[in-house]
């Protein structure tokens, strides 16, 4: 699948973004959520293009490493204002994923399908903190996969890797 995100994109998260570009809430790990997010997409109806930004969005306005409860709802607020410059989104895709944004890290595991395989895919790259994915913080059920939750923690404990695919 092509990428959504385009290197105008990549160029203005480089600058906005506050944190180090190669850690744990960097581009590496929107990388993994988006490469999860599509391959959890091949099990539903789900919106792909939310799903490639959120994976770029959702954490793109952390302060910090830590405890950043804002941070959600501040990603949310950004894709509004930077839609028509970036994303191109419709009233109702916007709307999706800024829903996805603000919920992603309250732990909630029944949403909109879109949102959910949103949540699933940030979750299952927990590993690049040092935590094994717990099925029961999954939505999905291709997510809480014994094979799927493996596959993806995997991938997340190789946390320096950047799949240049997904920067392109």
């Amino acid at each position: 699948m092509t990428s959504v995100i385009t290197n105008d994109f990549i160029a203005f998260a480089r600058n906005r973004f506050r944190l180090d570009w190669y850690d744990i809430h960097g581009a590496s790990h929107w990388s993994r959520v988006r490469h999860n997010g599509l391959l959890l997409a091949e099990h539903y109806d789900v919106d792909t293009t939310v799903i490639q930004w959120f994976a770029f969005i959702h954490d793109l306005e952390r302060r910090n490493d830590c405890e950043d409860p804002g941070h959600g709802k501040r990603a949310a607020r950004l894709a509004g204002e930077i839609n028509n410059d970036f994303m191109g989104l419709s009233k109702s895709q916007l709307s999706t994923l800024q829903a996805a944004c603000i919920g992603h890290s309250t732990g909630k595991v029944e949403a909109d399908p879109t949102v959910m395989v949103c949540w699933d895919a940030d979750r299952l790259d927990l590993g690049r903190v040092g935590i094994y994915p717990n099925a029961r913080y999954l939505c999905t059920t291709a997510a809480r996969e014994t094979s799927f939750i493996q596959a993806a923690y995997s991938r997340s404990t190789n946390a320096g890797e950047i799949n240049s695919e997904a920067l392109e």
